[in-house]
């Protein structure tokens, strides 16, 4: 699960642990959570080798390429995603193919769908595969989620986590077996 955005005050980190909390109940997924807050990748990635800033992208992209599929948890921002999410998607290239994206939103009244609608065409052109069903919290606030990652007010869209979780796995299973049979290449 990636988390999108960086700024301070965010309400990534509640929507990512309310969402982690669905997944943790389920025997099929195992979240590696990446909160790009916490690994600020370098505007310049011409970085010298074994150097801080050089093991941290190589570090992330091991942790993605190890990854199965990907959780995307992503506010809007002026009608798209952050700027951070895009670097972290620029950055990286092998790491997505022929991988199942879903996405998480938050963020006004539309609930961060428009940035959603923004990263799948990004992720197409990453050769990944993003699901239909996602999740969507329409005008959420920090004082709607508990520190324990519990919903507070309003209606939690359980259903729609258990149908993201349900398309992340079968599509994830779907393509690790067509990768291990025949490695994709764009």
């Amino acid at each position: 699960m990636i988390v999108g955005s960086v700024r301070a005050g965010r309400l990534g980190p509640a929507v990512a642990g309310w969402f982690a909390g669905r997944a943790g109940d389920r025997d099929d997924v195992h979240l590696d959570v990446l909160d790009l807050a916490e690994f600020p990748l370098p505007a310049d990635l011409a970085v010298a080798p074994d150097t801080p800033s050089e093991r941290l992208v190589r570090t992330l992209g091991q942790r993605l390429a190890a990854a199965d599929g990907f959780v995307v948890v992503t506010p809007e921002y002026n009608h798209s995603y952050p700027a951070a999410l895009k670097h972290l998607i620029d950055t990286y290239r092998e790491q997505w193919f022929a991988k199942p994206v879903g996405f998480v939103s938050y963020g006004g009244m539309n609930g961060g769908l428009r940035a959603v609608e923004h990263l799948r065409a990004v992720f197409a052109e990453q050769h990944a595969v993003t699901v239909r069903d996602g999740v969507s919290f329409h005008s959420a606030n920090a004082a709607d989620f508990a520190p324990d990652g519990r919903v507070t007010t309003g209606a939690a869209p359980a259903a729609a986590a258990t149908a993201l979780l349900d398309r992340m796995g079968w599509w994830g299973r779907a393509l690790h077996r067509a990768r291990t049979v025949e490695p994709f290449q764009s």
